[in-house]
């Protein structure tokens, strides 16, 4: 699937998650598709342990929704998007070209799904409280961007709804991970979700 693009390369293949921590650091991929369930180290533990590299890869997470539960703990170590093993082929190349361009990428039904877990979990005032105090800190302008970040709006649709540059974007997406303490968009967006500003 992947080897007839022009413009992907499959840099390497690990059965397990304890391989794959060995084989990332010598290839270093750009994107890694990662499972979440293997054996020996499963997909969640090895994308926190890949968060905690000086440059990790982005990371996708293929999963079933309606069997794993592990899946708002996955966004929380990182994971920069989220597919159905039943995803098609084209969505899934395109899922990579996107994360690999520092966009999250969520499938509708994973979004839902996800939504749906953090409406439900007994933790939500807990989660409302924390989010709307991390989001206290900000800037009316970095309130304004994390905000087009929650809608899943890239830094170019960012840029042009604000009337801002895409390098400013960017600083101000940069700030918002320091601000917020998160490593990615996903973090972000869930960030505002918790808060209740979507």
């Amino acid at each position: 699937m992947l080897g007839g693009q022009p413009d992907l390369q499959v840099v390497g293949e690990a059965p397990d998650g304890a391989e794959a921590m060995t084989l990332i650091p010598r290839v270093r991929p750009d994107v890694v598709l990662m499972d979440i369930r293997m054996p020996r180290l499963n997909g969640l533990e090895a994308t926190r342990r890949l968060q905690r590299e000086p440059s990790p890869p982005r990371i996708i997470v293929l999963t079933t929704f309606d069997a794993d539960e592990h899946v708002v703990s996955a966004v929380a170590a990182g994971a920069d998007g989220f597919l159905l093993k039943d995803t098609s082929p084209a969505e899934i190349v395109e899922a990579i070209r996107t994360v690999a361009a520092g966009d999250p990428m969520l499938s509708p039904s994973a979004t839902r799904a996800l939504i749906g877990r953090v409406r439900h979990d007994p933790d939500t005032d807990d989660r409302l409280r924390s989010a709307q105090s991390r989001l206290a800190a900000l800037t009316d302008r970095e309130r304004e961007v994390a905000l087009a970040v929650g809608e899943g709006l890239s830094n170019a649709e960012i840029a042009a709804r604000l009337y801002l540059s895409v390098p400013t974007v960017k600083a101000h997406v940069s700030r918002l991970f320091e601000k917020l303490g998160t490593t990615n968009r996903v973090q972000i967006a869930i960030c505002v979700h918790d808060a209740g500003l979507l």
